[in-house]
Order: C-alpha cells, then sequence, then structure tokens
C-alpha cells in the first residue's frame, strides 16, 4: 500500500477513508496524514534530514537547498486559541496554515512524532500512558512511570520501550535540540534526541537566547534547530486554557516570536512554528470518574490508558458484553464506544506498519470523548489529578494546530566604493 524510500520509510497516500466506518464523536476532526498533517511535516523532517538533495515543502526549503530551519514547537498552542486570541500579534500575521495534530491529539503521540517522523501507529504511543506487560501493565513513557508504583527500571528499558530511531540519528545536516533543562537530560529525551547536540535552557528568554546563538553558530552550513516549549501546557491544564495566567503565556510567546523575527533577520532562516495540540476546558461536573462504577473496574484487566479523552480500555475475557451494556446505559452522549481491533484498522493512528505492541497499546476497547467530557480512573499510590484543561481528543480545538512562518532574507553584502 505504502512505496518505500530507499531509507526504509514511506511516502505517504492521503489518509484511508476507512476512518469514516468507525463511530465517532459528533464534529470530529480527524487527523490528516497527508498534506495538511504534522505527521506531513516530521516526515517531510525526517526526509530533508537524511538526504541532501532533498527539500522540506512545509518549511519553505526547496529541493536540494542548504537551509537554516529553526522548527519551534509550543505545546499545547491550537489553531483556534490563535484565532481567537492571537488578533494583532506576529504569530497570527504569519500563520501560513493549520496542520492537524496526531491521534490521539496529545505530547506523548505527537512530540514523539515530531522528534522521529513515525506516526503513532509506528511509534506506539498512543496516549500519556500506554500498557505494557512487559514493564508492569500501565506505565508512562515521558517520565518513565508506572502507574501508582514508582520509576520505571528494567535491563535495556530504553531500547526496548522505544524501539526505532529519532529522526536526527545520521543525519546529513547538523542538528541542534533546545529543551527545557528539566526534561533534556531524561531516558525519553536522551533516546529521541540521539544523533542532535542538546542544550538545555531554563526560561523563555532563555528559549530565545539559545535559538539565536544556536543560528548564528549554524548560520554557515545550515541545518535544524528543534526547540521546544511547554510551559503554556503546563499552565492551560492547571487553571484552563483560557485564564489569564494561559493567555499571558501565549502574549509572552508572541512577543518572543516578534523578536526571533527581528533578530534573525539577515541570516537566511526558515523560522517554523507549530504545535503538538490544542486544548479544551472541561467544567468539574463533565470529569467523570470510574470509581462512581465500582462494578467496571472488575471488567477490567488493567487500569485505563491513553488520555482522559481517550481511554484505552482491556477488557477481561468474556466481560465484553457487560462492558458493552454499561456504556450504552451509563455513556450515552458522553462517549462513543470502539471496538480496539476496529480502531487499530481505520487508520486513526496513521500509515506505516504497526509497531509490534500496537493491539495491546490499543486494547479491547476504546472510548471516544464527546467534546467537553472527560473519563480518569486512579490506582493505589497516585495522586489525584485535576486538570481543568485538557487534550487527546477529537474536537476541532484539540486537533488543529497552526502552521506559522517568518523566512529571514540574507543580509546582501555592501557594495565596494568606486
Amino acid at each position: 500500500m505504502y512505496a518505500l524510500h530507499a531509507s526504509g520509510f514511506c511516502r505517504l497516500p492521503p489518509l484511508s477513508m476507512t476512518i469514516s466506518t468507525i463511530p465517532l464523536p459528533s464534529a470530529a476532526a480527524v487527523p490528516d496524514y497527508g498534506e495538511r498533517g504534522l505527521y506531513r511535516l516530521a516526515h517531510g523532517m525526517r526526509e530533508w534530514l537524511h538526504d541532501d538533495s532533498a527539500g522540506w515543502p512545509l518549511a519553505g526549503v526547496g529541493a536540494g537547498e542548504r537551509a537554516l530551519v529553526v522548527l519551534l514547537v509550543i505545546d499545547g498552542l491550537g489553531d483556534n486559541f490563535l484565532a481567537r486570541h492571537g488578533g494583532g500579534g506576529a504569530l497570527l500575521a504569519h500563520r501560513a496554515g493549520r496542520l492537524s495534530s496526531v491521534f490521539p491529539s496529545t505530547t506523548a503521540s505527537a512530540v514523539t512524532t515530531l522528534m522521529t517522523g513515525l506516526a503513532p501507529a509506528q511509534h506506539g504511543l498512543n496516549g500519556w500512558f500506554i500498557h505494557d506487560r512487559r514493564f508492569g501493565g500501565v506505565i508512562a513513557p515521558l517520565p518513565l512511570q508506572r502507574r501508582g508504583n514508582g520509576p520505571l527500571e528494567a535491563p535495556a528499558l530504553l531500547p526496548r520501550l522505544f524501539p526505532y530511531r529519532s529522526a536526527f540519528a545520521g543525519a546529513c545536516r547538523p542538528v541542534v535540540v533546545v529543551s527545557p533543562a528539566e526534561i533534556a537530560g531524561s531516558g525519553f529525551s536522551r533516546r529521541h534526541s540521539h544523533g542532535a547536540r542538546v542544550r538545555p535552557y531554563r526560561s523563555l528568554s532563555g528559549l530565545e537566547e539559545a535559538i539565536v546563538a544556536e543560528a548564528g553558530a549554524l548560520r554557515d552550513s545550515g541545518g535544524l534547530i528543534h526547540a521546544y516549549y511547554s510551559s503554556l501546557d503546563a499552565l492551560s491544564h492547571q487553571f484552563g486554557c483560557q485564564s489569564e495566567e494561559a493567555l499571558s503565556c501565549f502574549a509572552h510567546i508572541d512577543a518572543v516570536f516578534t523578536r526571533l523575527a527581528a533578530r534573525l533577520e539577515g541570516t537566511g532562516a526558515q523560522l517554523v512554528l507549530t504545535a503538538d495540540h490544542g486544548f479544551i476546558d472541561v467544567p468539574d461536573e463533565r470529569c467523570l470518574q470510574l470509581a462512581a462504577w465500582p462494578d467496571v473496574a472488575a471488567m477490567l484487566e488493567a487500569p485505563l490508558f491513553g488520555e482522559r479523552r481517550a481511554a484505552f480500555c482491556a477488557v477481561r475475557q468474556g466481560a465484553a458484553a457487560e462492558f458493552n451494556a454499561w456504556v450504552a446505559s451509563e455513556l450515552g452522549g458522553r462517549a462513543v464506544l470502539v471496538e480496539g481491533p476496529a480502531l487499530r484498522h481505520s487508520g486513526l493512528l496513521g500509515p506505516g506498519r504497526p509497531h509490534r505492541r500496537l493491539a495491546e497499546r490499543v486494547g479491547t476497547h476504546v472510548l471516544l470523548m464527546e467534546a467537553g467530557w472527560t473519563l480518569a480512573d486512579r490506582v493505589a499510590g497516585e495522586k489525584p489529578v485535576s486538570m481543568r484543561g485538557v487534550h487527546g481528543g477529537l474536537s476541532a480545538d484539540e486537533m488543529w494546530v497552526p502552521l506559522v512562518r517568518f523566512s529571514a532574507g540574507l543580509r546582501r553584502a555592501a557594495q565596494a566604493a568606486p
């Protein structure tokens, strides 16, 4: 179905229309793994890094062109949010269009795609929590934690948990990853930054200075600066994506983009800004807790995994009919039930050779939450986490992210005096 490059990575056909054959929440914005998707941006990045004759169209780079690209990923910046709140700012002024996130629309899935060029079906990180029996059941792969049971430790943990190469390993162009200091040295970051030089930073102004300095160092050679900023996501979770705290953070990001555009002028850099996902706010009364239905836990082999907006379930053998009946009677209008195999084959997780443990990661059933609803559970030893802002679902606010581009022209040498 997919023609392979010499590098072994598939060229991109349109997303399979079989997505329309599974039930979806109302007004769902399905991911685009073709020309209008985040996956295409990431896959194009990988092709460009590994083939000096390739272009990177979504970054504004032509075939065979030696270029300096600054890819700035703002965690949690939705395109609809930018449209609502970006008036008069540089980001909206330089918006080149919008891209769909991957599914689930969450950091673990989308940032991994942006650092590998692989779809969630390929890298297998289909949510903040995944199910992997090799490591004790439900785990959080980014912080390398077990649900309620502390740090994740196992022999050869990183290559077993992440059995793929980063987009930067073996690249024919230089790459610098600019990362928050608190995560730059984590196991996930080390594995997914392999092949790049890592530059940590500690504040938004530190991010700006790091990008400017690295752009100066790469001006003659060209290459990629892959920068990531996470504070908007954290504030949106805690206070809500329409909160004063989130809006203030966004204003600072817009100001940094304005200054970067000015400070990079004359370097010839392509400054590209996007995000991993957007956000919605969910009121407390629509945050469903599985504990409200004590009998349901007995139907499950494991705690919920995935996301609050896309809950993956491992239903015990023989309990499927009872589980389906519970969903029909209690979650009508709040969630859509999809069987795990149907979702895996729908194309919702993207193209490419599926991860060998994808069936386990998806589970037997998936609850796709309607806009404005979440579902969560707790395990022993796990602190309760309240989230005003959430993501991971298929609403337009979560799925659409902006594509912002600014081209910093090269300075021309002054003409010699006659």
